[in-house]
């Protein structure tokens, strides 16, 4: 949660155990991808690669909107930006499914998708945030603003299958007037649709999975967050760190 899954910095982490020196590991390997965004200033310019970049960090957890990632820019340029931040492997995007059965990419909206960076140790370092502070707080979630647990789930979900064929993710979002509901994470697990929420505490409603297993009739559902093993009616519920394991002994 704290470094990511970079080679380089695991290997940094393994040989030191100096968090302080993965930081400035992670940040050398951010500007190495903005340097090689120069290679591809003939189809997209430099900086709209770089405000995308950032953008995707800042609105991961929410739907992804052109709009917030360069305010004065055509949205053909920053679709062309994140097209090739996903082709070339730095961010990954999913999309909205109505998931009403298999398979879910079939029932997909284009305009409806979220973004999260490769690695959760990028996110962390690109927000800034003070990785030393989390080794002596009490209270996980006073140091987990924003959507931290949402990439780690990302990358453990997607990252569970073999390197060759990632895990498709998808999210589902109701919006209705008066209903907000929203599933963070939509997976098929062996012949059924798995609905996952993601929780950076230890506490939360579970309203929204519930009234989407209902409304799809759906019997097995996920929460993930920093409580323990445990189960509440028909929803399984699976410590963060252990989700990936969780998720592949069942498949």
């Amino acid at each position: 949660m704290m470094i990511g899954g970079m080679p380089d910095v695991i290997r940094q982490f393994a040989k030191t155990g100096d968090i302080r020196e993965c930081q400035n590991r992670l940040s050398d390997l951010v500007c190495t991808f903005r340097d090689d965004f120069s290679k591809y200033k003939k189809r997209v310019p430099v900086s709209r690669l770089n405000d995308v970049f950032e953008s995707i960090v800042f609105q991961t957890g929410s739907k992804f909107k052109y709009s917030k990632a360069c305010p004065d820019a055509r949205t053909d340029s920053i679709k062309s930006a994140l097209d090739l931040l996903v082709l070339a492997g730095l961010a990954y995007q999913f999309p909205h499914s109505d998931a009403r059965g298999l398979p879910l990419g079939a029932q997909t909206d284009s305009k409806r998708f979220k973004t999260v960076l490769l690695d959760v140790g990028l996110h962390q370092q690109r927000l800034g945030l003070d990785l030393t502070s989390m080794l002596v707080a009490e209270d996980f979630h006073v140091v987990n603003r924003g959507a931290m647990a949402e990439v780690f789930a990302a990358q453990e979900l997607r990252m569970g299958r073999t390197s060759r064929s990632p895990r498709d993710l998808y999210y589902w979002h109701r919006e209705a007037k008066n209903s907000n509901a929203e599933v963070d994470y939509i997976i098929q697990h062996g012949a059924e649709v798995l609905p996952i929420e993601v929780k950076s505490g230890g506490s939360g409603s579970m309203q929204s999975i519930r009234l989407f297993m209902k409304e799809r009739k759906i019997k097995k559902g996920i929460r993930t967050s920093l409580e323990n093993f445990g189960e509440v009616d028909n929803i399984d519920i699976v410590p963060l760190y252990a989700l990936g394991n969780h998720i592949n002994s069942e498949a």
